[in-house]
């Protein structure tokens, strides 16, 4: 499976050095994220819970 990876709306940065990509696994294996700079560098999975999770904290720490 191909993973199709899409850069985050929250990358950026000076410079652009905070740049994310999330990407959908094979079904059922989740979501995964990578830095954009280093492609190959490997990515870290996250459960569809997990992932779900870590987009309400960001969400709830971008409000404080």
């Amino acid at each position: 499976m191909i993973i199709q990876w899409r850069k985050s709306i929250h990358s950026g940065g000076a410079n652009d050095e905070h740049c994310v990509e999330v990407g959908r696994l094979a079904p059922g294996v989740g979501v995964g994220l990578r830095d954009s700079k280093d492609p190959d560098g490997g990515h870290l999975t996250l459960s569809g819970a997990q992932f779900a999770c870590l987009v309400e904290q960001i969400k709830q720490d971008s409000t404080r």
